[in-house]
């Protein structure tokens, strides 16, 4: 097994455990996105795991969104996929695996994380776990995915109202309306998730390779789309009213373990409205 520095691996009978573990907010920083790229390499050359099964070990931050400090620097890991690729191409590379993907969610999830779970084939939450893409209320889009699978898991008018609305969705909000498969009580999720992972595994693997690549081709996006999305979100980075609006939130605590991170949908309507 590789060694890895924010996630903490171990194998049971073909079902890899890998948990989140970069506290306090398990942000989409260069060293995770350097471990998730040496995983998927790990797992496109390995056909003796069946299943992945990804958690946290925070219970209130699956993952806060992408390390805005160092957002500049995931480029360079995701190249080691393919040159100049997005960390988009990264999440598509995992939907694309021949093994079963399962995120179970505890806490808090969005921007580039929530990405990072839509990328996953299933989708499972505690009650408690919080889901958002908080990017349009910057003054960006999302760059890695979302634009594509929430389109396709709720139809246009939901999409638009997570999108756009850029609130905070509770879980059960959120399964009903197709951004997760279900929502578990918290001290059920565990053991309901490894269960599920585990008769996976027993199943013959080709099969589910087979299943996984008809399903992709009418399902997951063109590398292209993810491309063009992510060169929006870099666009919408750069302009001057995003800029302000991130120093206000800088301001207000985002990146620390405080009352921002905890509701930042809330914290969007106390930024100043654009003038721009």
């Amino acid at each position: 097994m590789i060694s890895t520095e924010t996630l903490d691996l171990r194998v049971d009978n073909s079902v890899l455990y890998a948990t989140l573990d970069a506290p306090p907010l398990n942000l989409i920083g260069p060293e995770l996105v350097r471990d998730l790229v040496n995983l998927v390499l790990y797992l496109e050359s390995h056909d003796d795991i069946s299943v992945v099964l990804f958690r946290s070990a925070s219970s209130e931050f699956f993952s806060a969104h992408v390390d805005m400090y160092r957002a500049s620097e995931l480029g360079a890991e995701v190249s080691r996929l393919e040159p100049g690729a997005p960390l988009g191409e990264l999440y598509r590379r995992i939907s694309a695996l021949n093994q079963v993907s399962i995120a179970a969610i505890t806490g808090r999830v969005r921007g580039a994380g929530s990405e990072f779970v839509l990328a996953c084939d299933m989708r499972f939450a505690g009650e408690h776990a919080m889901f958002g893409q908080p990017e349009i209320g910057l003054g960006a889009v999302p760059g890695a995915g979302a634009l594509q699978h929430l389109t396709r898991l709720m139809g246009r008018g939901r999409a638009l109202e997570a999108l756009i609305g850029a609130e905070d969705f509770p879980a059960d909000l959120a399964a009903q309306y197709g951004w997760i498969n279900r929502v578990l009580p918290e001290d059920e999720l565990p053991a309901f998730t490894s269960a599920l992972a585990h008769r996976i595994a027993r199943f013959p693997t080709a099969g589910i390779a087979d299943a996984k690549r008809r399903v992709n081709a009418l399902t997951l996006p063109d590398p292209d789309a993810l491309h063009e999305d992510s060169q929006l979100f870099l666009a919408g980075l750069g302009r001057p009213e995003t800029k302000a609006r991130m120093q206000q939130l800088f301001a207000a605590g985002m990146q620390t373990d405080g009352a921002l991170e905890a509701g930042f949908g809330a914290g969007l309507d106390d930024l100043a409205p654009s003038r721009l």
